[in-house]
C-alpha cells in the first residue's frame, strides 16, 4: 500500500504505465502514462484531501480518476453511486502487470473482483469489473473525471451518436448555491451545438468552458457494426490525447459532467473546476436506480438498467489509453480498428497515429 492524495491506494508499476487505486471506493487516480519524452497524468485528483471532510461519503472525500458506480447515481438507500464507490476493497492478487481487488456489496448482494492489466509496449489500462450474484433490474457505470486545469481549449469528440439530450431537470440545484448553463430537457445532435438556458447554444466540444457551471448531458451511440466494433470518446489535452472504448452493448450511453465550479457548498466550495467526467453507463442520467427502473427512454430504445442473474457473472470491460498528439492536429474524429491488435486515430485535419492496442478486449 501507498498513499496518494492523502488516500491507502494499491500501485501498479510498469515501464508504460503507474497507477493507484485507493483502498476506499476503488477510484484509480493518479495514473501516470509514460511516453517518449514525457509523463502524463490526465486523472483529476480533487482539489481537497479526503481528511477535510470526514462525515462526507467517502465517495466525494475520496473523488478522483476512475471508479465503478453499482448502482449508479444517487440512491433512495444506500451512498450515492454505491458501496463499490464508497466502501473498501480487498487486494486477492497482483503481479509485475496487474492487480486484482474485490469488494462484496451489502446494498445490492454483488460481489465485484475488478482487474486493472498493462500490456507491454501500450499506453493503456485494460479495466473489468465482473459482478456476481446480483439479481433483479440495476443501473452501473464508469466515472473517469479528466483535469483539463491549465489547458485554454481541450478538445472533446465521440463516435457517432443517435440521440442526446441536457439532463432532464435541475442537474444544479440553485436553492444549493449551484449554477447551470445548458438548458434542461434541451435536445441536439452534435456536441459543437447544444441548447443554453438563456436561449443561445454553445459548443461542449470545447472545454474548459462556461465558469461558474455544473453541467450533464447524455448521448448513446450506434450499434456496433463490423466496421465500427467498438464505440469511444476522445479527450485532447497537452499535446496528447486520452481515450476510452466499449462496448455499446454494456453501456449503451456515456455522460458528460462539466464541472466548472457550479457547486459552491462543501467539499466543492466552488473550486472543482475544469474537470470533466466521462462516464460511460447503463442509466437514465445521473438518476439513481429506482428512476432508472422507470425505463423513461423505453420509446428511443435506450435502455438504462441491465437484468443480472445471480448465478450469471457480467464482465464489464473498458480501455482507457493516451498517445502522443500534437494540439495542431485538432480533435479526434474517427477511432478505428486496424488488424487486431492496433487502432488508428485520425483528426480533424486529416492527421492520423496507430496505437497499439488490444481492443478485442471489450468485446470479450
Amino acid at each position: 500500500m501507498q498513499t496518494h492524495h492523502g488516500e491507502p491506494s494499491f500501485h501498479l508499476g510498469t515501464p508504460e504505465v503507474d497507477l493507484s487505486v485507493t483502498a476506499r471506493g476503488g477510484h484509480m487516480a493518479p495514473v501516470v502514462f509514460h511516453l517518449s519524452g514525457r509523463d502524463v497524468s490526465p486523472y483529476s485528483l480533487s482539489p481537497w484531501q479526503p481528511s477535510e471532510y470526514p462525515d462526507v461519503p467517502p465517495l466525494l472525500s475520496v473523488l478522483r480518476g476512475d471508479f465503478l458506480c453499482l448502482p449508479f447515481g444517487g440512491q433512495d438507500e444506500g451512498p450515492p453511486h454505491g458501496e463499490a464507490a464508497n466502501h473498501g476493497w480487498q487486494e486477492i492478487e497482483s503481479n509485475d502487470r496487474s492487480l486484482r481487488l474485490r469488494i462484496a456489496c451489502s446494498d445490492t448482494g454483488a460481489t465485484v473482483e475488478k482487474s486493472l492489466a498493462i500490456r507491454p509496449g501500450q499506453q493503456a489500462v485494460y479495466l473489468e469489473n465482473r459482478i456476481s450474484g446480483l439479481a433483479g433490474d440495476f443501473n452501473y457505470g464508469t466515472h473517469p473525471i479528466l483535469d483539463f486545469s491549465g489547458i485554454s481549449a481541450g478538445r472533446v469528440t465521440t463516435s457517432a451518436i443517435r440521440w442526446a439530450s441536457v439532463y432532464p431537470g435541475n442537474f444544479s440545484d440553485p436553492s444549493a448555491g449551484e449554477s447551470q448553463a445548458l438548458a434542461p430537457g434541451g435536445r441536439f445532435t452534435d456536441l459543437r451545438a447544444v441548447p443554453l438556458a438563456d436561449g443561445g447554444i454553445t459548443d461542449l466540444s470545447v472545454y474548459p468552458a462556461r465558469a461558474g457551471n455544473d453541467d450533464l448531458v447524455m448521448f448513446t451511440h450506434l450499434a456496433a457494426t463490423a466496421e465500427q466494433p467498438f464505440a469511444w470518446t476522445a479527450a485532447v489535452l497537452d499535446g496528447y490525447v486520452w481515450f476510452s472504448l466499449k462496448d455499446p452493448a454494456d453501456f449503451p450511453s456515456t455522460l458528460l459532467w462539466l464541472s466548472n465550479g457550479g457547486r459552491s457548498a462543501a467539499p466543492w466550495n466552488s473550486r472543482h473546476t475544469a474537470r470533466l467526467g466521462i462516464e460511460d453507463v447503463c442509466s437514465h442520467f445521473s438518476d439513481g436506480v429506482n428512476t432508472s427502473r422507470l425505463d423513461l427512454l423505453a420509446h428511443e430504445s435506450i435502455p438504462t438498467t441491465r437484468r443480472f442473474q445471480p448465478n450469471e457473472p457480467v464482465s464489464l470491460r473498458n480501455i482507457h489509453a493516451v498517445a502522443a498528439w500534437p494540439a495542431e492536429n485538432g480533435a479526434i474524429v474517427t477511432i478505428t480498428p486496424m488488424g487486431d491488435c492496433r487502432v488508428r486515430l485520425t483528426g480533424e485535419h486529416g492527421d492520423a497515429c496507430d496505437v497499439s492496442l488490444d481492443w478485442k478486449f471489450i468485446l470479450e
